[in-house]
């Protein structure tokens, strides 16, 4: 097999299988949509550029493999590929360039080993014609969520352009507008204003590097809004230890449950979130030697879908236990990055079949436990990033408590106790080793004038005719301070969104509808309590932190209001595949005349992936239609685009196990920049088909929530985000509660 190839060889002596053409020919659908945020207002008199190295995978035309190292450069909404960089190369041409347009999406499909090496892939794909595919490749996670942020940027650039010199109709109809064949994009000349370059990795030497060698790491730039939870959590943390500067914490709001005790371990570390989430994820047993005294000897078994793999691993109880029988174990681990920046690895014990019990071996359960990462800001006059590392687990509750009152109890010698001190171990080993410390993975540099080969100005001279991917196809060449600061700004957030400022985007002119629940009945039913199972009902908004009126100054937050629609009905649907448009479906309630008769229905249709799959429908009914002009109205009437950039959805499960809840989170999610959304407009509603399976993360996460949904209790808040001032305080749309589901219970759906 292949090592990767070197980016300090000529092009001529770079590793290839099959022609340039075969690769060419592969990437009809290679680039589009991002995630994550990032980037400033394209509407101001800067822009953003991205560039960096990355990979692009592909199988050419005789079915082999290749790996080619490629420059990529996002100017707006244009893309350029390159052999080499063109600021060492003045006048290189790109091989390839064209537009980001809205059909164009894109997923992480997670960690991959390319040949020798592991990095991080990215698929895109044209959302109307999947045949239009490809993959890139990054170093770190770190780069590749970067990316998915350029390219979000650039889809915000291609829609402003659209908004900004189309009429009403096209706005309504932006895929429609956007005719490849003839289209001649309106490029502002930004290099008579202040330009922002953002350099992506450090280089292409970080893309070599093996799963053992972590100097490509970095740091976000902190684009995302962090460290307060969008719902409330019942936690109550207690701080019990601090050993070695790592503290101890117990949720006591739960230790006499009878189920356990929930303890975490926390530390500031002075490294990038990526630098610490490659560390832990690494398997080379030297690395691991120097900081985990329990699981250094560690071998992959498995690996699913670029974020699930299964491990077996070795350690020596004598560090533990007076007895000197030898230990194995078997465990699974399962990982993500949020939008806001934070991986999250969950470990579970698990059985494999490679691996049966072993002559002269103990097979040990490994305690569940969870990993979250996330980046801190940096101190003031200091450029060293910190992350706040979270491990958690769950223990025998008597152990626990004989620890607690006994220092020399006989807890310091077992194997929770080992894993609780893995944080300050990955906190000693990293500070012992500057090497890892990097400069942070993006470096912001400005200038009055890109130094490129081809400028902006050449976009608008010549005639840039294809989205991307036909391009390419038709192309033959914080510390504790900063912590208790956010608390306290959330501590503070008293406050409620009222009902005013939500009904504000109704249309006041118009006579509400009384709307009688009791006309309206779904396949699932409405509970009678919060002790009824298998139904559903509405909570408040109170549990839930949206955006507070000074948010943009300030960040704070406050709770949820009352919801401005009003849930309905539910539907849970069992069906063969994946079913868009319920709404015209015969079975829908908007199909009866009562539904017809109602101003607006917004109906959420969340496909699940499962064999069989379902789709759990939630019908959302206002007494008045959307006031014009309104940010609710933007959101019914306006395109995809927007619709993507604004859907968010919040999680919390209520009660259910706590493994469970780590996975889910309760952070805010744009929906449309996490899976993939469909939206139908007719007559009197939206429907939003959420196609959760779309995502390899979400895919997994749902996975792990069926395996317990008969025993859990999740809250879903649903809202648009606000990123203006003048859209501020947020306001909830709609609150749904799913209380302890029974799949058995679903109906089955003909097509």
């Amino acid at each position: 097999m292949d090592a990767l190839p070197s980016p300090s060889s000529s092009p001529s002596t770079l590793k290839k299988v099959g022609s340039e053409r075969s690769e060419v020919s592969t990437l009809s659908g290679l680039l589009g949509l991002g995630g994550g945020g990032g980037g400033e207002d394209q509407r101001g008199s800067s822009t953003f550029e991205y560039f960096g190295w990355v990979y692009h995978l592909g199988v050419n035309s005789i079915g082999h493999e290749y790996c080619h190292l490629r420059f990529l450069f996002i100017r707006g909404k244009y893309v350029e590929m390159y052999k080499r960089d063109p600021h060492e190369n003045p006048g290189i041409k790109p091989i390839r360039r064209g537009v980001v347009g809205p059909t164009l999406m894109l997923e992480e499909v997670g960690r991959r080993k390319v040949y020798y090496g592991d990095v991080y892939v990215l698929r895109f794909f044209n959302r109307l014609d999947e045949s239009k595919k490809g993959e890139i490749a990054c170093a770190t996670a770190g780069e590749a969520q970067k990316w998915l942020e350029a390219f979000d940027q650039a889809k915000q650039q291609a829609e402003f352009e659209l908004t900004r010199g189309g009429s009403a109709r096209n706005k309504l109809n932006m895929e429609t507008e956007l005719n490849l064949d003839v289209h001649r994009p309106r490029v502002r000349r930004y290099a008579s204003g202040l330009k922002k370059l953002i350099r992506i990795g450090q280089g292409p030497e970080t893309l070599l590097c093996q799963s053992s060698s972590l100097g490509a790491n970095g740091s976000t730039d902190g684009y995302f809004e962090r460290d307060i939870n969008d719902a409330i959590e019942a936690y109550e943390w207690k701080c019990v230890r601090t050993i070695n500067g790592v503290r101890i914490f117990e949720d006591v709001a739960n230790s006499e449950s009878g189920k356990g005790v929930i303890v975490k371990a926390v530390a500031v570390i002075d490294a990038s979130a990526d630098t610490a989430f490659e560390v832990l994820l690494n398997l080379e047993r030297h690395q691991r030697y120097e900081w985990d005294m329990l699981t250094g000897d560690l071998e992959l078994l498995d690996s699913y879908d670029g974020h699930l793999d299964v491990v077996y691993g070795t350690f020596d109880p004598r560090y533990l236990t007076r007895w000197h029988s030898k230990r194995d174990f078997i465990f699974s681990r399962q990982w993500f990055c949020g939008q806001d920046g934070t991986y999250t690895i969950l470990h579970f014990p698990a059985v494999h079949k490679k691996k049966p019990p072993r002559s002269g071996y103990r097979r040990t359960k490994i305690n569940p436990s969870t990993w979250e990462v996330r980046n801190l800001n940096t101190s003031m006059g200091s450029n060293t990033p910190r992350c706040l590392v979270t491990q958690m687990l769950e223990i025998n509750s008597a152990g626990w408590c004989r620890w607690k009152k006994n220092h020399c109890s006989k807890f310091e010698k077992s194997v929770p106790y080992a894993l609780l001190c893995q944080v300050g171990g990955l906190k000693e080993y990293i500070g012992a080793n500057p090497a890892l410390k990097f400069e942070s993975s993006t470096t912001v540099i400005q200038s009055k004038l890109s130094e490129v080969s081809v400028s902006n100005a050449e976009f608008e001279e010549s005639e840039v005719k294809d989205e991307f991917y036909d391009a390419m196809s038709a192309d033959s060449s914080s510390s504790d301070e900063e912590l208790d600061n956010k608390d306290s700004k959330l501590n503070l957030a008293l406050k409620r969104t009222s009902a005013a400022d939500a009904n504000k985007e109704l249309d006041s002119e118009v006579a509400p509808v009384m709307i009688d629940p009791s006309q309206f009945r779904g396949s699932l039913r409405n509970g009678k309590d919060e002790a009824d199972t298998n139904c559903w009902t509405c909570p408040s908004g109170t549990g839930f932190m949206i955006r507070g009126k000074n948010y943009l100054k300030d960040n704070s937050k406050v709770m949820g209001g009352d919801p401005l629609l009003k849930l309905i009905a539910v539907d849970w649907f069992k069906v063969d595949k994946s079913l868009d448009r319920i709404a015209l479906h015969p079975r829908s309630l908007l199909q009866s005349q009562a539904g017809k008769n109602l101003p607006f229905v917004l109906v959420i249709n969340l496909q699940v992936p499962a064999k069989p799959n379902y789709s759990l429908a939630l019908y959302y009914a206002s007494d008045r239609p959307a006031k014009p002009g309104s940010l609710f109205a933007q959101f019914v009437d306006g395109s995809d685009m927007f619709r993507d950039a604004r859907f968010k959805l919040i999680p919390s499960i209520v009660e259910g196990y706590w493994m469970v809840k780590r996975a889910v989170g309760t952070k805010a999610c744009l929906l449309g920049k996490a899976v993939t959304c469909k939206y139908f407009r007719q007559d009197n509603f939206l429907e939003i088909d959420v196609d959760i399976g779309s995502s390899s993360v979400a895919r997994s996460v749902i996975g792990l929530v069926l395996g317990y949904v008969t025993s859990i209790v999740v809250d879903l808040a649903i809202l648009i985000e606000a990123k203006e001032e003048a859209e501020l305080p947020e306001y909830i749309l709609g609150t749904v509660r799913l209380n302890r589901l029974k799949l058995d219970s679903a109906v089955r759906l003909e097509v």
